[in-house]
């Protein structure tokens, strides 16, 4: 997950990112009924851009030619993905490592408007009425929606779909889904949908932005097993040729249902989308450069400064763009597995953050292209201001003084910067001066355990990559007579491990929602700490931290709602649950020509829209034929 990583983002709600700016007067428009009428879309806070007669999305080309193939590397994942591998076609539970692309095979409820927060509209739904008290959401289904087999797609799927998930799907299913009572369908065409009292604003967005399966289909079938057969699927494309651990192919529908509807013209424009994967990054550029696949973001800064320099860049087959990421950053950064006695104590996680030399790093080993992080709300309002908290912050954060740290009320944390030097001195001694307040003294050279036993840190990782940017912290640990070493394993081992918090400190990295909710319980809450496969590596259980949480997804506007992440960053930072890393300010694109896209690209779809609202160009795609 570095950027080396955003290859390593976690998928966390279904929002892209936001600040409070970004509330109702760049929102008018149509409004979720909140009173009983059925609407055409929904969203956190009732605010949607398009009218119920919109004609399509703005940001798409709504006459984009089909056709071609799109192949790309991963480079997002969620639930049970990794980038390096997969070997079952079941991406929704824990088990097995499931295959990138399968939600494209599926139909939800609704999908995302990239140009919005949040707000989605109605695909397998054609609308939704909401109880006065918005926790009865009443979806009314299409007629027309139907599975690949041409059987009809009905409320009893959708009912199905969502209490299988909430029961036997990825443990992060599971929690997203706590407040979801339950899923009912009272006929075919009525699918009711009901949710706790005191619910998150974000939870019936995720719930319609679930996949819907076949329930005839699983009548035979388990539901929580890994398995390679194709399964019945209602989206936009099905699955065609693959070969586990290697690569896969999803062939667009022809005559898909949903084609012509208002949220996807100009969408799904390719007639097939392949995966490949590659358990080395090196090797996987010189594939790129090979046109064994054809799109590539970039987040290797060395490979970007110096190997973009290839024949077929300088004679333009290849293009080049960098564009702006005005989206929240997210999280990036080594956890800290605080379930380990050896770093339960503050002093010594700060201790490791001082050690780490972000200046050098980034100067000598990432050519200067990226910025530290110091929130995981990085890049947006949702951060935590210097100084102390607002007088809307201080009134949430009052009933916690004198459990949680004193600054927590001044100025929040952020890591200090280094003189660059690789070994800066004063902050070595810093680290040195908290590791003998914590009671981990020095004895012939090694740093010792209150227990008496060396202090030993092993760094888990997956790639290769990793080793440059571990090799100089490791060396400054030493230096604080610290046996740190790094741990290189296969990704199917790593992902074991990491569901098993069986790690002293790995890299993890995930953006945030447009609309923080719920799913940060899944991240930062005690609830999930102890739970295998949760995402809350570093094992926070604060009450403090949870009690936040309580009021991010219980605020009634954007305003309430960035006033509770600030004073939430204040006590994650006040935590030292991390050693924050870094992230880039652009998205650094490269591919073969033969693609186009919008001029202005989806701010809230990963700020590229790739594959989605792409498209092929047989002229250029000839083109480069000839100049073979």
């Amino acid at each position: 997950m570095t950027q080396m990583s955003r290859r390593h983002v976690l998928s966390l709600g279904v929002g892209g990112a936001v600040g409070a700016s970004l509330n109702a007067q760049l929102l008018r428009g149509a409004h979720a009924s909140e009173s009983g009428v059925e609407a055409h879309g929904i969203s956190a806070f009732g605010d949607l851009k398009y009218p119920a007669d919109f004609h399509h999305f703005d940001y798409v080309k709504v006459d984009a030619p089909k056709g071609g193939t799109f192949s790309l590397i991963p480079s997002v994942r969620a639930y049970n993905q990794s980038y390096q591998t997969f070997n079952s076609l079941n991406a929704f539970i824990l088990k097995g490592d499931g295959a990138q692309g399968m939600d494209m095979t599926f139909a939800p409820l609704m999908v995302r408007a990239n140009d919005e927060p949040d707000a989605m509209y109605g695909l397998a739904a054609k609308s939704v009425q909401i109880s006065p008290d918005r926790l009865v959401y009443r979806f009314t289904m299409r007629p027309e929606a139907k599975f690949h087999d041409g059987t009809k797609l009905t409320a009893h799927d959708a009912a199905f779909s969502l209490m299988a998930l909430k029961t036997k799907g990825h443990p992060l299913i599971l929690v997203q889904l706590r407040d979801m009572v339950s899923a009912e369908a009272t006929d075919d065409a009525t699918l009711v949908v009901t949710f706790a009292k005191g619910r998150a604003r974000d939870v019936p967005l995720y719930a319609a932005s679930l996949p819907i399966f076949s329930k005839s289909y699983y009548a035979s079938r388990p539901f929580d097993e890994t398995s390679l057969e194709i399964p019945l699927g209602s989206g936009p494309y099905k699955v065609g040729k693959f070969e586990v651990n290697r690569y896969i192919e999803y062939e667009r529908v022809k005559d898909w249902w949903g084609a012509d509807l208002p949220p996807c013209r100009g969408t799904y424009n390719f007639d097939i989308v392949r995966y490949e994967f590659y358990r080395d990054r090196d090797v996987a550029f010189e594939g790129f450069t090979g046109k064994n696949y054809l799109y590539r973001e970039e987040f290797t800064s060395r490979i970007w400064a110096t190997r973009y320099d290839f024949a077929a860049v300088k004679e333009g087959r290849v293009k080049i763009e960098v564009v702006p990421d005005e989206t929240p950053s997210g999280a990036q950064g080594w956890f800290i597995n605080t379930r380990r006695e050896k770093f339960r104590d503050p002093r010594v996680r700060e201790a490791l953050i001082d050690a780490f030399d972000f200046e050098w790093t980034n100067k000598t080993i990432m050519y200067g292209a990226y910025a530290r992080t110091v929130s995981p709300f990085q890049n947006s309002d949702l951060m935590a201001s210097n100084g102390p908290p607002s007088p809307e912050e201080l009134k949430l954060l009052e009933p916690f003084r004198g459990q949680v740290p004193d600054e927590v009320f001044a100025t929040p944390f952020s890591p200090p910067v280094s003189d660059g030097s690789g070994q800066d001195r004063a902050l070595l001694r810093k680290s040195q001066q908290l590791l003998n307040e914590a009671g981990y003294p020095i004895k012939d050279g090694k740093r010792m355990l209150p227990s008496g036993e060396v202090f030993k840190i092993e760094f888990l990782a997956e790639e290769p990559s990793l080793q440059p940017h571990h090799a100089p912290y490791i060396k400054n640990l030493a230096t604080l007579g610290i046996e740190a070493s790094l741990r290189l394993v296969d990704a199917v081992q790593y992902r074991a491990r990491v569901e098993d918090f069986d790690f002293d400190m790995t890299i993890q990295r995930f953006s945030m929602s447009a609309t923080p909710g719920d799913a940060m319980r899944a991240f930062f809450s005690s609830q999930v700490a102890a739970t295998k496969g949760s995402y809350n590596l570093a094992g926070i259980a604060s009450p403090a931290i949870d009690a936040m949480i309580e009021k991010i997804m219980a605020a009634d506007s954007r305003e309430d709602l960035t006033v509770a992440c600030r004073a939430f960053d204040r006590l994650f930072r006040a935590g030292r649950y991390w050693v924050p890393q870094w992230y880039a300010k652009t998205h650094r694109l490269a591919y073969w020509d033969q693609f186009g896209h919008p001029q202005k690209l989806p701010r809230y779809a990963n700020g590229v829209g790739a594959p989605d609202v792409w498209w092929h160009e047989p002229a250029k795609a000839a083109k480069l034929e000839q100049a073979k």
